[in-house]
């Protein structure tokens, strides 16, 4: 059984949207995270652990003080980017904004050091690279005309059948 690299790309956005269905879910539901100290900690084991030198003033001078606002936006914007990949609605909106957030994420935390040799930034980056690269994909096609609820109810409008 093969299928048409429309429907693959539009299971892929479904199953990237799910993935932060999850990932924003717990986090919106749920206090530790925000109001917890739960990013706090995140964003203070990228600055022991390996943001990029450009990255650390980033994290210490602007995120950390006002880590309580930006944790609500992180976890308000991953569940809206997975709804919005999930129903097929503003994909190119929200993948923007995804791939965006998967660089910050890759830059706050990715960091070989600096004498890794020029492959292993590669083999550090890939666990964010390859949500940004599905991303970016979303964003340049059109593949919010296949499997998308807005196709779905245009569909049954056109077929007479009500809402």
């Amino acid at each position: 059984m093969s299928i048409s690299s429309t429907k693959a790309l539009a299971l892929l956005r479904i199953a990237v949207g799910i993935l932060f269905l999850i990932f924003g879910e717990y986090k919106v539901f749920g206090t530790q995270f925000t109001l917890g100290g739960g990013f706090q900690s995140w964003i203070n084991r990228f600055l022991e652990a390996g943001a990029y030198p450009f990255m650390l003033p980033v994290l210490k001078g602007f995120v950390l003080p006002h880590a309580t606002a930006i944790a609500f936006l992180v976890a308000y914007g991953e569940l809206a980017i997975g709804i919005a990949l999930v129903l097929g609605i503003l994909v190119r909106e929200a993948s923007l904004c995804g791939a965006v957030y998967m660089l910050t994420l890759l830059f706050s935390s990715d960091y070989p050091g600096p004498n890794a040799a020029f492959w292993q930034y590669f083999g550090a980056s890939l666990r964010h690279v390859v949500l940004a690269v599905c991303f970016v994909t979303f964003a340049v096609t059109k593949g919010e005309d296949v499997r998308a609820i807005r196709t779905f109810l245009c569909r049954r409008a056109l077929d007479g059948r009500d809402i």
